[in-house]
């Protein structure tokens, strides 16, 4: 008796969309490129970047946990 083709792997789910904030957030320098406000002397353009690396790592969590398969 043969089995069934297996069904075709998709990865269309709406929640992937979320994956264009880390990508195009850091692009848009002209929002985030002034000297202040200051943190822990940083100016904004530094701490920002290590900021949107948290964006980035969250983003991508959050995406995973509502797309892996149970």
């Amino acid at each position: 008796m043969a089995e069934p083709a297996p069904k075709a792997r998709t990865d269309r789910s709406p929640w992937n969309w979320l994956l264009l904030i880390p990508i195009v957030l850091p692009v848009l320098t002209p929002l985030f490129n002034h000297d202040s406000p200051r943190l822990w002397g940083f100016p904004a353009f530094y701490w920002l970047q290590f900021a949107f690396i948290l964006v980035g790592v969250a983003t991508t969590s959050i995406v995973y946990q509502l797309t892996k398969k149970r």
